[in-house]
């Protein structure tokens, strides 16, 4: 007799399987502030991004296996680009975008052994706060979207039971940048997490083009002080 596994098992196994991998990474957090959208993660390498802009009003943020999630980020520009050149700029979106990354997820893990060991972020700025988005895309390909402030990675629960305390609506980047910072830090016993260890970047909508914009160490520090 062949050796014979139920459906629901399998898929309940790659589920774990994808968990436990993703566990084992650091949080990463989106959240508004009066001119956009900023998203930060604890990172101490220099070289490796965990966030990166996709197009003129979109970011991708990703945790997880970083050659997993590096993949996903550059299939998600060739997408951008092409749809953006075929039809219009305008045409480029978060939700087409989070779509597409979910269905490219959600079939890696319905037809392959071993599902992506990541979560992304889809996050785009309106030009208002209203019109800001942020798509939350699972290893198993499915999606959530969040308004206010999204968190995924390791602990995330920790992250946003704080933000759910502590969040209000048209903070300034300086007190959105050092409440993320608190966020973060919540999930490692509260120890400062240094701002050459923080990986953070902005989609600002008063930037004329293209919106994102990283803040560098020496950037984050003046912030951090003045809030």
């Amino acid at each position: 007799m062949p050796y014979y596994v139920s459906p629901e098992q399998m898929m309940q196994d790659k589920a774990e399987y994808a968990r436990k991998g993703i566990a084992k990474g650091r949080s990463l957090a989106a959240l508004e502030y009066a001119d956009g959208i900023m998203i930060a993660a604890e990172n101490p390498s220099s070289s490796l991004s965990k966030i990166s802009e996709i197009y003129d009003r979109l970011a991708f943020a990703g945790v997880g296996k970083y050659s997993e999630f590096e993949n996903l980020r550059k299939s998600g520009i060739r997408y951008a680009d092409i749809k953006g050149y075929t039809y219009s700029r305008e045409d480029v979106t978060g939700k087409s975008l989070a779509n597409a990354y979910s269905q490219v997820i959600g079939t890696i893990f319905t037809r392959e052994i071993k599902p992506l060991e990541v979560e992304i972020l889809v996050v785009e700025v309106g030009d208002t706060p209203e019109r800001n988005s942020m798509y939350h895309i699972l290893f198993d390909g499915s999606i959530s979207d969040y308004h206010q402030y999204a968190v995924i990675g390791g602990h995330a629960e920790i992250v946003n039971g704080f933000l759910k305390e502590q969040y209000k609506d048209g903070a300034s980047l300086r007190e959105a940048l050092a409440l993320c910072k608190r966020a973060l830090e919540k999930t490692n016993d509260n120890k400062t997490i240094k701002p050459e260890h923080l990986e953070v970047a902005i989609l600002d909508r008063h930037i004329e083009g293209r919106k994102f914009r990283r803040l560098l160490a020496p950037e984050l520090r003046q912030l951090l002080e003045q809030a």
